[in-house]
């Protein structure tokens, strides 16, 4: 039932596209080393804690709406694909230094990023702290309220956090009639529930 209940919080495919600023980051959700089977944590210790973990893109508009996916890599190919589907081409980029997403200027109006490697987090409007704050929230619901997500189910969960992230601003009953209005015309059958 839970499922069925963040299927009607998807985001329509046809929904507008993230406009203005819109920040782009990645993280990764999973479990902590220390709750992993031996083999599982030894693993994890040799790589950049990222084994077993499940990772995810996230575009948020400032004062604005979020969007996030699951992806099966973070590759330069995966981002911006994202970024395409999602935003509008008119749209200010901001992200971190990471590599991949070089090349975005050409792409989008503009592209910023902060270098958190050398201690820059905020240059200006260049930052990606409302994305950051995002990912505090989901993470922290993820861990205090359901402790573990599968793969499989992910993107349900992450429909749960980018609903209740883009009706933060509603009281409780408006976001409850946002989320019975989303059930027309949606039919979750337990064999699709993949």
């Amino acid at each position: 039932m839970a499922h069925r209940i963040r299927y009607a919080m998807t985001q329509e495919p046809m929904a507008s596209k993230l406009s203005g600023i819109v920040e782009c980051d990645e993280t990764y959700i999973g479990g902590k080393a220390k709750n992993m089977h031996a083999s599982k944590r030894a693993e994890k210790i040799q790589g950049r804690g990222a084994v077993g973990k499940f990772p995810v893109c996230s575009l948020v508009e400032r004062q604005g709406r979020v969007r996030s996916t699951h992806v099966a890599n973070v590759t330069g190919a995966n981002l911006k694909a994202v970024l395409r589907e999602h935003v509008e081409p008119t749209a200010h980029i901001m992200t971190d230094e990471f590599t991949s997403y070089i090349g975005l200027s050409s792409e989008f109006a503009s592209h910023q990023s902060v270098n958190h490697g050398k201690g820059e987090y905020v240059r200006r409007e260049a930052h990606t702290n409302t994305i950051e704050s995002f990912f505090a929230l989901l993470k922290r619901g993820i861990i205090g309220t359901f402790h573990h997500v599968s793969g499989q189910h992910l993107h349900r969960y992450l429909s749960e956090f980018d609903f209740r992230y883009n009706l933060r601003a509603v009281k409780d009953g408006e976001r409850t009639i946002e989320a019975l209005k989303g059930f027309e015309g949606k039919r979750l059958m337990y064999k699709d529930r993949n």
